[in-house]
C-alpha cells in the first residue's frame, strides 16, 4: 500500500471514528491551544508596524533565546514557523472565534447547521438560546436571512456561512421551512450570548462507573465538571471514565482546574518555565468532587495541550489509569497578544512538565509541515494499528520516569498510555473513503433516514437499533446519484462501518452528543478496557 493510500486511509479512519457529530458541523480542532490571553495591550494596524511589533514581542518573551535578525524580510505566518509549530498568527476573525470557543459562549442565535444541496439544513439548536426561543428547532432549512437568499442559488459555502452572526442584541430576519412544513415563515431572532458547555456527554455506563466526555478546556470547564459529577454522584458514581480524546486542550488554568477535582491536596499537578518566564508551580487544592474513587483517562493520537497535562498528572501521581494511544505531543504553553484591529500573536512562553519533570513536547527539528503531519506517520509505520507487544515505540528510547507505585513513564512525544488499544481498521476500503470525502453518508442521513426515524424510537432502541436492509439499499441508489461508484466487494467489507457510521449520525441529529456518545460508546473498545481496568 502506497503512502498516500494510508494517509487516505487514515483520515477517513479519523473521520469516522472521532467525532462524527461534531466534524460535520464544521469541526473546530483546538490543536495549538493551551495559552493565556494579555488582555490590556493592543498594537497598531499598519502591517510594517505590527511585523515590528511582533519581533518585539518576541524578544521580549519567547520561550528560548532567538536571533530576530534573520526575520526582518520574512512575511508573518514564514517567521512563526522558524520559532516552533504552535506560534500562529491569527487574523481578526480567527482570532474572535478562538477566543469564543474557549470561553465557552459566544455572539449568535444558537443554532449548528449543515450545507445540504445549497440549503442550510438546522442540525441543532441549542436549548433556551434565541433561535429556540423563536421557535426553530432541528430539521428547519434555513432559506433566507434578511434579504439574502441562502438557498438554491449556487452560493458558494464562504458566502453561506457567517451570515447569521452579528453583534448580540441585533436582530437577524430568517426565512425558513420547518421541517414538517410546507410554507416559509419568518422569524426574528435577536442575536445573544449563547452558553455552550464543554461536557459534550456526562451519564452512567452501570451502576457504579460513569462517563464524562470533555471537548476542550474552556474558561468554565471546571464549573461544568462539578457540576456534571455531582449529578453522577447522586446517581451512585464510584468509578470515572474521562473521555479526553480528539480533545485540542485549550486553558492551561482550566486544565489545572480540573485536576484539582481529581487530586488530594497540596499535589504539583504541572511546572511551566521558559527563557523569560520563571518556574511556576499549579497546585493541587483539594477538596474536588471525584478526588476518591477509581479513575480512567482515554486519550488518543489527538489528544493534546490541555489535555496532556491533565493525563500527564494523574499518571505521574497514580490517581488513576491511562487508556488508549500515545498522545499527540504539544508541551508548550502559548500567550495570547492581540492587536488592534482585533488579530493576535499566539507566542509561545514556555515549557510545560508534568509532575516528574517530564516534557511532553515532541520534536519539531524536521520542520513545520513534517511536525503537521507526524500523526499521519505513526499511522503509516504501524504504531497506531499494530498489537501493543510490536510496537516499536520511539518513546522508549528517551529517559525513563519512575512513579510512587514503581511504574516507569516516559517523556519527549506525548503520553503514553498504560493500556494501549489500537484503531480497528477493518472495512476501511476505497469505496468508504469516497463516501466520507465526498460526504455522502452526512448527505444520506440528513435527506432521507432523518425522515425515517424518530427520537423516541431511537432512545427506546438504542442497545439494539441498527438502519435496515432497505435503508442500505436506498444509500446504493443514494450514492449512484451522487456519482460514486457501488462496488459490491468493497461495500460488503466496508458494511459493518457504514451502518454504524449511519447509526451514529442518527443518533447526534435527533439526540445531540448525550445521544451520539451513548450510542457509541455501547461498542468502543477504549471504553470497555477502561470499564475492565477499573474491576
Amino acid at each position: 500500500m502506497n503512502k498516500n493510500t494510508r494517509q487516505n486511509l487514515f483520515i477517513a479512519l479519523t473521520y469516522s471514528l472521532t467525532l462524527i457529530g461534531g466534524m460535520f458541523l464544521g469541526y473546530k480542532f483546538l490543536r495549538d491551544q493551551g495559552f493565556t490571553v494579555e488582555k490590556h495591550i493592543t498594537y497598531n494596524d499598519n502591517d510594517a508596524e505590527k511585523v515590528d511589533e511582533i519581533l518585539t514581542i518576541i524578544n521580549k518573551n519567547y520561550v528560548d533565546e532567538v536571533n530576530t535578525e534573520k526575520f526582518q524580510k520574512m512575511p508573518i505566518d514564514s517567521m512563526l514557523h522558524q520559532l516552533d509549530p504552535h506560534s500562529v498568527y491569527l487574523p481578526p476573525a480567527k482570532a474572535f472565534e478562538q477566543n469564543e470557543m474557549l470561553e465557552g459562549q459566544f455572539e449568535g442565535i444558537g443554532i449548528e447547521y449543515y450545507i445540504l444541496k445549497d440549503s442550510l439544513l438546522v442540525t441543532n439548536v441549542v436549548k433556551d438560546g434565541p433561535a429556540f426561543n423563536a421557535g426553530m428547532r432541528i430539521g428547519d432549512r434555513i432559506l433566507k436571512v434578511d434579504s439574502t437568499m441562502v438557498s438554491g442559488m449556487g452560493l458558494p459555502r464562504a458566502k453561506m456561512i457567517g451570515k447569521i452572526k452579528g453583534k448580540r442584541g441585533t436582530p437577524v430576519k430568517l426565512t425558513v421551512l420547518h421541517g414538517t412544513g410546507f410554507k416559509p415563515v419568518e422569524l426574528v431572532v435577536k442575536r445573544g450570548k449563547v452558553q455552550v458547555s464543554s461536557i459534550d456527554a456526562a451519564y452512567m455506563l452501570n451502576n457504579e462507573a460513569a462517563y464524562v466526555r470533555i471537548s476542550k478546556f474552556g474558561a468554565n470547564t471546571d464549573q461544568d465538571f462539578v457540576e456534571a459529577v455531582r449529578k453522577l454522584k447522586d446517581k451512585g458514581m464510584s468509578k470515572l471514565i474521562l473521555d479526553l480524546r480528539d480533545n485540542g486542550g485549550g486553558y492551561l488554568t482550566a486544565a489545572t482546574g480540573l485536576a484539582s477535582q481529581l487530586l488530594p491536596e497540596n499535589e504539583l499537578i504541572v511546572y511551566t518555565e521558559g527563557k523569560h518566564e520563571p518556574r511556576t508551580d499549579y497546585i493541587s487544592t483539594g477538596g474536588g468532587e471525584f478526588e476518591n474513587g477509581k479513575l480512567a483517562v482515554l486519550i488518543n493520537e489527538h489528544t493534546a495541550s490541555a489535555s496532556e497535562i491533565l493525563a500527564g498528572a494523574v499518571q505521574d501521581l497514580d490517581r488513576g489509569v491511562i487508556v488508549g494511544r500515545r498522545s499527540f505531543g504539544k508541551g508548550l504553553v502559548q500567550e495570547q497578544f492581540p492587536f488592534g484591529d482585533g488579530s493576535a500573536l499566539n507566542l509561545t512562553i514556555a515549557r510545560y512538565y508534568t509532575p516528574l519533570g517530564r516534557s511532553i513536547q515532541k520534536s519539531y527539528k524536521k520542520g513545520y509541515n513534517a511536525y503537521q503531519h507526524e500523526v499521519d506517520e505513526r499511522f503509516t509505520k504501524g504504531e497506531l494499528t499494530e498489537k501493543a507487544d510490536r510496537l516499536r515505540d520511539s518513546l522508549k528510547g528517551s529517559r525513563a520516569y519512575v512513579t510512587a507505585s514503581g511504574k516507569r513513564v516516559f517523556g519527549g512525544g506525548g503520553i503514553q498510555p498504560d493500556v494501549y488499544v489500537k484503531m480497528d481498521t477493518t472495512g476501511v476500503t476505497k469505496l468508504y473513503t469516497e463516501l466520507i470525502d465526498k460526504h455522502v453518508l452526512f448527505d444520506f442521513v440528513f435527506e432521507v433516514l432523518a425522515k425515517r426515524y424518530n427520537p423516541t424510537y431511537l432512545e427506546q432502541n438504542l442497545g439494539m437499533f441498527s438502519v435496515s436492509e432497505n435503508d442500505l439499499k436506498d444509500l446504493v441508489k443514494y450514492m449512484q446519484q451522487h456519482d460514486v461508484a457501488y462496488d459490491q466487494k468493497q461495500f460488503l467489507a466496508s458494511r459493518n462501518n457504514i451502518q454504524t457510521d449511519l447509526r451514529l449520525l442518527l443518533y447526534k441529529y435527533h439526540l445531540g452528543d448525550a445521544g451520539y456518545y451513548r450510542a457509541l460508546n455501547l461498542n468502543d473498545k477504549m471504553v470497555k478496557q477502561a470499564l475492565n481496568s477499573l474491576q
